[in-house]
């Protein structure tokens, strides 16, 4: 038996529905779809583990406190992430709309909300930013582009991005807070 997706998510999805149609419609532009699909890409953790396992040769002092602060503010974020996306049950938008979004990319499972790509991007932007902020300039805008591709793929709504965002703030502020 399939869970049931909660009334207020029916509603934004039709609020939503032509918004994420336009977005996706820009994902026909070759150019732009590859961009999107590397981002992506880059956003399945690659470039989040390669920068925990960087803290220790990117901090002089304290490197591998931020390996282990990384790390387990990452471990949690996910534990929370799959308890939240599997109790509400948000449908992908190509579930719910058919053929009127495309899904441009295979979607790991059948649910959107929140979206953990942009979750994580918003989380290691942040906590980067707090311990090296000249990696910034490469951050923001990979954490942007990870964050329009889950749009642009046709993979989630625009609330699922933003509460990803939302949720990786809150994860990062809350670990640079007990660490402070």
């Amino acid at each position: 038996m399939k869970p049931r997706t909660p009334a207020a998510f029916d509603r934004l999805d039709l609020l939503e529905r032509r918004l994420c149609q336009r977005i996706a419609r820009f994902s026909l532009y070759r150019p732009w779809l590859g961009t999107l699909r590397l981002a992506s890409k880059l956003g399945d953790w690659l470039v989040w583990v390669a920068l925990i396992a960087a803290q220790p040769w990117l901090q002089e002092e304290g490197g591998l406190t931020y390996l282990l602060q990384y790390s387990l503010t990452a471990l949690l974020a996910i534990a929370v992430y799959r308890l939240v996306k599997t109790r509400l049950c948000r449908e992908r938008p190509f579930i719910t709309f058919d053929a009127r979004i495309i899904c441009l990319e295979p979607a790991r499972d059948r649910y959107s909300f929140p979206s953990g790509h942009t979750m994580h991007a918003v989380m290691f932007c942040v906590l980067t930013g707090a311990h090296a902020p000249t990696l910034l300039p490469w951050l923001v805008p990979l954490t942007l582009l990870i964050a329009v591709s889950r749009v642009g793929l046709g993979l989630h709504y625009v609330s699922d991005v933003i509460a990803g965002g939302a949720i990786g703030y809150a994860f990062a502020v809350t670990s640079l807070a007990l660490a402070g």
